[in-house]
């Protein structure tokens, strides 16, 4: 069994005096506290430094809006959801917010923690030096995850490899609420307006972010590609039942080049069963869990993660 790689040791810092018992000042300038940032990150509309925060004398992972976006109010709105909500939900496999602030030029920004890793799309990349043991146990942490999120009535919505982090302690990480969907008190919910739409021969490859349809097309269930507004916490469970066919198959149930080449298959077509796209031997009990995942119909899906992870957890090799 090869165990899960480990990022460069210089990733976390050896603990010293002079961290630790420096004083602070009398007088604390909250725009002086973070300083030393790297660029680790650039997406569609944010941007993910690492810096140090000289309070804690820590380093730390620090996300605003790129410049072009940071007084668009659509998107002060979406980042403002994804910092609460990864805020508000504090589960030993999401990442710990920090703090939620303006700098010094009034524009939002969040800090959390700053984690090291790989994900899981680029451990699947080396597919043959994992045992499926090791990969069955991180669908079963995200699964938890889910279940805690879905029983704060917050669903993901953006589940998939890149966004699943294996760290070199054991770590297994959600990351990315930036679409979650939530509830007002009185079941009524405001999505956040779309501002682009996609051409159906356009290639699948040409997906940024939630530029396009929410979320990544390969991994979304049937309901969240035609928007239906009823969505519910069922189409993480399909999601993350793609992420599980294609560890078991080597390759996710739909391919295609173009965007109409994905919807049709995830809107029409039954995928072949793991078993029967790989060499490699399929447990059955993991192939039925991962074909209940991804039905079309959600009142013949998995009905909870909870139940998702009770079947993981049973003896299948």
């Amino acid at each position: 069994m090869t165990a899960f790689p480990e990022p460069p040791s210089d990733d976390y810092a050896i603990l010293y005096l002079e961290n630790t018992d420096k004083e602070l000042p009398l007088k604390l300038d909250q725009n002086m506290r973070y300083a030393y940032f790297k660029t680790i990150a650039r997406g569609g509309k944010a941007v993910v430094h690492s810096c140090k925060d000289l309070h804690l004398s820590r380093t730390i992972c620090y996300k605003n809006l790129r410049p072009e976006f940071a007084d668009d109010p659509i998107e002060q709105k979406r980042f403002l959801r994804e910092a609460r909500v990864s805020a508000l939900l504090q589960h030993p496999n999401t990442v710990p917010t920090y703090e939620l602030g303006r700098n010094n030029k009034g524009h939002y920004y969040f800090t959390m923690k700053l984690v090291s890793g790989y994900t899981l799309r680029e451990i699947l990349d080396y597919r043959e030096r994992y045992d499926l043991k090791q990969l069955i146990n991180v669908i079963i942490q995200i699964a938890n995850a889910l279940e805690y999120a879905h029983s704060h009535r917050v669903i993901h919505r953006d589940i998939k490899p890149e966004n699943i982090l294996v760290g070199p302690f054991g770590e297994v990480l959600l990351l990315d609420w930036g679409l979650a969907k939530v509830w007002n008190a009185d079941a009524t919910s405001t999505e956040i307006p779309e501002d682009h739409e996609f051409k159906s021969n356009e290639k699948v490859t040409s997906i940024t972010d939630s530029e396009k349809l929410q979320g990544t097309i390969t991994y979304m269930s049937p309901e969240q590609i035609k928007r239906d507004p009823n969505i519910d916490f069922r189409t993480d469970i399909f999601s993350l039942g793609v992420v599980l066919f294609e560890i078991l198959a080597g390759r996710p149930p739909t391919t295609g080049e173009t965007f109409d080449e994905i919807i049709y298959q995830t809107t029409h077509e039954t995928p072949e069963r793991p078993s029967t796209l790989t060499n490699a031997h399929v447990p059955a009990l993991l192939e039925n869990v991962a074909m209940r995942c991804i039905e079309k119909s959600i009142d013949k899906r998995m009905s909870s993660c909870a139940e998702l992870v009770r079947l993981l957890e049973e003896e299948w090799s």
